[in-house]
């Protein structure tokens, strides 16, 4: 069974498998990327859009895994300059739980219930941290990540604007990136028992706003270089740290 490659828009996706056309979002398509058939996917921006769409495709049940791509934001450039690629190797929904005033993110244990519905104590309770390991996920697949560094990521429905929440959620979490899906595109495929991984380019410094310290066209060549490293492994394992 294929890989389904999963990512929030067209353009994103067309970068990273380097493809002329994609289908509507939503919708599961089959392509050839660097010589492998894969399962494509654009989901659509957030994690509503995420969660859904990725739903659907798994319900095909013709999916060996789940390989996320597209870009984020650092919040830090020395450690993840413009134009990195990271392995994520956790995913933290800091949206999950009560919110108070003046609170950078939610208390995700205060209202008592496990995001996948556990019992409290369980092994597999999750509230708002998912982690894993990587490159154990991509052999799942038949796939090798080489020596891509690796980062955890924050999943925000609002991205942070400003350097004040950057600096806020980077000291809470420890977090090197910023994306839209990753939570809930890893949440998905882990209820379904599927492996799962995210690569991610860095775009633009968390808390900044266009055209200072952003740099997306670098970061979609990057994601395709290393899309296709990860694919057609035969190309290389050297990876843009």
């Amino acid at each position: 069974m294929p890989v389904l490659v999963v990512a929030a828009t067209g353009l994103e996706l067309r970068a990273a498998l380097c493809v002329g056309e994609t289908a509507r979002q939503g919708e599961v398509f089959e392509l050839s990327a660097f010589g492998r058939p894969v399962l494509a996917l654009v989901c659509g921006i957030g994690v509503v859009n995420a969660g859904l769409a990725l739903g659907k495709a798994l319900a095909r049940g013709d999916v060996t895994g789940v390989l996320n791509l597209g870009v984020a934001g650092s919040f830090d450039l020395a450690a993840h300059p413009l134009g990195c690629v990271r392995l994520v190797e956790a995913e933290t929904w800091p949206e999950f739980g009560l919110l108070f005033s003046g609170q950078c993110a939610a208390d995700a244990r205060g209202l008592g219930f496990a995001l996948n519905g556990a019992a409290p104590g369980d092994a597999d309770e999750i509230f708002e941290r998912l982690a894993w390991d990587a490159p154990a996920e991509l052999a799942r697949m038949g796939l090798d990540a080489g020596g891509c560094p690796r980062a955890a990521s924050l999943t925000v429905s609002g991205v942070s604007a400003d350097a004040e929440r950057a600096q806020a959620l980077a000291a809470r979490f420890g977090a090197g990136l910023e994306n839209m899906e990753g939570f809930a595109l890893g949440y998905a495929a882990r209820l379904s028992g599927l492996p799962f991984a995210q690569l991610r380019a860095v775009s633009n410094a968390v808390g900044a706003r266009p055209p200072h310290r952003w740099d997306l066209p670098g970061a979609l060549a990057a994601l395709g270089l290393a899309a296709q490293q990860i694919l057609a492994p035969q190309a290389g394992s050297a990876h843009r740290v």
